[in-house]
């Protein structure tokens, strides 16, 4: 596949898609008739208020629950309805980055790294540790593979997300809210360094955010209000 082949090569392909949360008379509406296509490669920013449905399509994406009606192709599988083998399946291709980094406070820094790597049985147990160490370092971490998540700060904790997110050469990163903790000048460290990395390996990101000071590193911006895509931009770069 040549590169412009890949460039267009649709990861994610979505059509008609509605969620609800729910059952009876408490059942709510939550996205309403979503139609949206990540390529390969590209950088896309979800963004819009708080309440308007950006981290529920980010987890129907990412494989985190099951999709209920309309159209949702990741990589090729159909998730509407999928059973939990099949998401494991399609979480195995996908790196997460969270706002609270999620790391297991008892592992250090490369422990949590390594646990992405374990789940992959294809890689080697006698390559695991030297690529876990080998991407804390392609992070700025080199100097802190063995620390605790409680002796690092909130951007070296996201690093250590990112680390983790990447090492397995994920087709797509999702990120959600990944700068709301740190400021102006680390989310921008943190956003750029996720960037530089994932376009190398020539996988597709996706980042939820509200932080409107990171919205020039996208190559589409999709605005979600109310459970509704309402503006569509490309070509932002």
């Amino acid at each position: 596949m040549n590169s412009q082949e890949l460039a267009d090569c649709e990861v994610v392909k979505i059509n008609g898609l509605n969620h609800f949360f729910g059952e009876g008379k408490l059942k709510k509406q939550i996205l309403f008739d979503i139609n949206l296509t990540l390529n390969s490669g590209e950088v896309v920013i979800l963004k819009g208020p708080s309440g308007s449905g950006k981290t529920t399509l980010l987890t129907l994406i990412g494989g985190l629950r099951s999709a209920q009606s309309g159209s949702l192709e990741v990589l090729g599988e159909v998730l509407v309805g999928a059973n939990q083998s099949k998401l494991v399946k399609i979480r195995k291709n996908i790196g997460y980055i969270f706002q609270s980094h999620n790391l297991l406070k008892s592992l250090t820094a490369r422990q949590n790294v390594q646990m992405s790597l374990e789940l992959h049985h294809t890689i080697k147990i006698s390559d695991i540790k030297q690529r876990a160490i080998n991407f804390l370092e392609l992070v700025g971490l080199g100097e802190h593979i063995d620390y605790y998540p409680h002796n690092l700060s909130g951007g070296q904790k996201q690093r250590v997300a990112i680390a983790r997110a990447l090492v397995a050469h994920p087709k797509i990163v999702l990120a959600d809210e990944p700068t709301a903790a740190l400021d102006s000048k680390s989310g921008r460290n943190i956003v750029n360094l996720r960037q530089e990395l994932a376009k190398k390996q020539g996988c597709t990101i996706l980042i939820v955010t509200h932080d409107n000071r990171i919205l020039d590193v996208a190559d589409r911006i999709v605005e979600l209000e109310d459970g509704k895509i309402r503006k569509y931009q490309q070509d932002q770069q």
